[in-house]
């Protein structure tokens, strides 16, 4: 399956886990929406690299587990400034995703794909240059 299918369906994974768990904090905690969807992100990161690491980019491992995990998170940030700000900014002003914030997240998702791909594909899982 190519690489950016398999990209797509961690996200898919992700989304779930991101949408789910804002839903059960802001719903059935009565947290803030912007606070939680920082631990949901958190936790649809951390969904999304267990995905990719066994499915997109399998093969040989250059950092240990927890360090591929950090680069992983760190990596990720750049897309997560898209992702959050497109969030945030619906959520500031669009009444249906306030009632919804899932929307949001589809919404935020979907701007951080191409960000988080690259530097997944071109800095996490890079194959070595072969001599």
């Amino acid at each position: 399956m190519p690489q950016f299918l398999l990209f797509c369906i961690g996200g898919v994974i992700g989304f779930v886990v991101d949408a789910g768990i804002l839903r059960l904090l802001v719903s059935g905690l009565a947290m803030n929406a912007y606070a939680a969807r920082l631990i949901s992100f958190l936790c649809a990161a951390t969904a999304t690299w267990l995905w990719n690491r066994h499915n997109t980019f399998r093969g040989t491992r250059r950092y240990g587990l927890l360090g591929e995990w950090a680069r992983y998170l760190l990596a990720m940030s750049g897309g997560f400034v898209v992702n959050y700000g497109t969030y945030a900014l619906l959520y500031a002003f669009v009444p249906l995703v306030q009632r919804y914030p899932e929307l949001g997240v589809a919404a935020g998702s979907a701007a951080g794909l191409v960000v988080n791909y690259a530097s997944s594909r071109w800095w996490i899982y890079r194959r070595e240059e072969k001599a």
